[in-house]
């Protein structure tokens, strides 16, 4: 069994016992285990701020960006590594597995392409502005790399993704980055630190690796410092909470639960590209990762006219998945990543069929391919409620798992943005609709609730990537329930890492100190 080490002040380091022992969600092995007691987090974040971060702010954005090609070139030499083992410790299949690891090194590659079309080391913000009747007197902005370190706390469904996302912008930025994974999978996040830290592409104190419990590590932040978190809405809650974060005014993004959906159109018929891509879409979010996707789609919303074509159309799609070990071929879902993950997606179905009923699958393993039900298994499970106003936890439970609902509605867009709204705060949801009107009416009302809005419509059906991929040009996070965070978004996932400051004084010495 692997024991898995911590990067941190440069150097390997392994925590004494008692450690926490990782799982094959496929079969239940223990295949690694990993501890951070005994680790001095306080040397760790001193080494990243004092080392790495005047590495990183003595370069340009070019260089900055050559740096994020060579850690995704390293990476991707190892790909078909990386995938074997994403499929063993992670539950994916080979197309979820890629899912996770491409997307870690397509983002770190697009934000390399980006950082080489950037001059100097920091922004100037906007126009320079007049501050007296005397022209020589202005001010101006500009967007400079905080002197502390980023400290990224990712969750269990993209270990390999959620560190590369995070740390592209972070670096970019010019701040050196300490990346915790979620225990349970981190072994795909320690053997890409490990590439890296081999291949000797990144310079010291840039990239610190915590693999395990975070310890103390949160109480020795200080006030240049900055937090990301992908996770439950309770331990966002927790760590901005934290004495220590809201004395030293730690910037804090939260990125947390999410009640995505998925509203069809009135207009639609079942022979149009619209309603096929809706039902593909739908389809997809359910079995890609196992329904273990932020951008998920939970709830599907359905004029109820159109609720019996709907529900046997997924009716038959649920049935054709074909569940098992990812390793074999033609599975297309695998388990979910945990025992305690299982544990709570079956006590969330209990929670959602007590106010509907079950359309499809029960949450139980169902028929499995190459595996048995000692694996984390959860079938497609599809429940539908009455209505809008059913008064269950449909708007307020986050099932994590390949679990949807369907709820009928009237088919106006105005009941269609009360009912999604109800989320109370969503990363994404989507619209399928050739009506423009209807389009228009539904993005409007539901744009204040969600970070991203996807229009699905026939004319796009073979473009449309859906609603459930998380693309580096467009921010990804959402308000309300869904954290109140952004990341990516271009040039806008460098913000976090950078402050923005307003500088006044004589015009040519202004000029000359905020051009890049």
């Amino acid at each position: 069994m692997e024991t898995l080490g911590s990067f941190l002040a440069g150097r390997w380091q392994a925590g004494a016992a008692p450690t926490s022992t990782l799982h094959d969600p496929t079969t239940g092995e223990a295949i690694a285990e990993t501890s951070t007691r005994g680790l001095d987090f306080g040397e760790a974040l001193r080494h990243a701020r004092d080392v790495g971060g005047p590495t990183l702010r003595a370069m340009t954005f070019a260089e900055r960006g050559a740096l994020l090609s060579a850690m995704a070139s390293a990476l991707h030499e190892h790909r078909d590594e990386l995938l074997a083992l994403s499929t063993r410790s992670g539950g994916n299949t080979r197309g979820d597995a890629k899912f996770d690891v491409d997307g870690c090194t397509g983002t770190m590659a697009w934000y390399a392409k980006l950082g080489s079309s950037l001059e100097g080391r920091f922004f100037g913000d906007g126009d320079l502005v007049p501050l007296s009747r005397n022209p020589r007197f202005i001010g101006a902005h500009v967007k400079v790399p905080r002197h502390g370190v980023a400290i990224h706390i990712n969750a269990f469904n993209f270990p390999a993704w959620g560190f590369g996302e995070k740390a592209a912008c972070a670096l970019l930025a010019g701040m050196p980055v300490v990346t915790k994974p979620a225990t349970s999978t981190a072994v795909l996040t320690h053997r890409m630190f490990r590439i890296l830290t081999d291949s000797g592409v990144v310079p010291d104190g840039v990239l610190s690796l915590v693999c395990g419990s975070a310890g103390d590590m949160l109480q020795h932040v200080e006030a240049q410092d900055v937090l990301a978190f992908t996770g439950s809405a309770d331990t966002g809650m927790f760590i901005r909470g934290l004495e220590t974060v809201r004395r030293m005014g730690v910037r804090v993004n939260v990125e947390a639960d999410s009640l995505n959906a998925a509203v069809l159109g009135p207009d639609l018929d079942p022979d149009s590209e619209g309603y096929q891509l809706f039902v593909r879409e739908v389809l997809k979010d359910l079995t890609q990762k196992a329904g273990q996707k932020c951008t998920a789609i939970r709830r599907i919303f359905v004029p109820r006219e159109s609720l019996e074509g709907v529900r046997d159309d997924l009716r038959r799609g649920y049935a054709g998945v074909r569940v098992g070990d990812p390793a074999v071929k033609g599975v297309q879902m695998g388990p979910v990543a945990t025992a305690s993950q299982l544990k709570d997606v079956r006590e969330g179905v209990a929670a959602l069929a007590a106010h509907g009923r079950f359309v499809h699958g029960d949450g139980g393993p169902g028929e499995l391919v190459g595996a048995t039900d000692e694996g984390y298994f959860v079938g497609p499970t599809l429940i539908e409620v009455s209505g809008i106003d059913e008064g269950g936890p449909v708007h307020d439970l986050e099932v994590f798992g390949p679990v949807q609902t369907i709820v009928p509605y009237d088919g106006s867009a105005e009941e269609a943005v009360r009912g999604v709204s109800r989320g109370q705060g969503g990363l994404v949801a989507s619209v399928y609709t050739d009506d423009k009107r209807f389009a228009a009416d539904v993005v409007m009302g539901l744009a204040p609730f969600h970070g991203r809005l996807h229009i699905g419509s026939s004319k796009i059906a073979d473009h449309s990537t859906g609603p459930g991929t998380v693309l580096p040009q467009l921010i990804h996070g959402g308000p309300g329930r869904a954290g109140g965070g952004e990341e990516l978004g271009g040039l806008r996932g460098l913000d976090f890492y950078m402050q923005r400051t307003a500088i006044q004084g004589l015009k040519p010495l202004v000029q000359r100190i905020v051009t890049p």
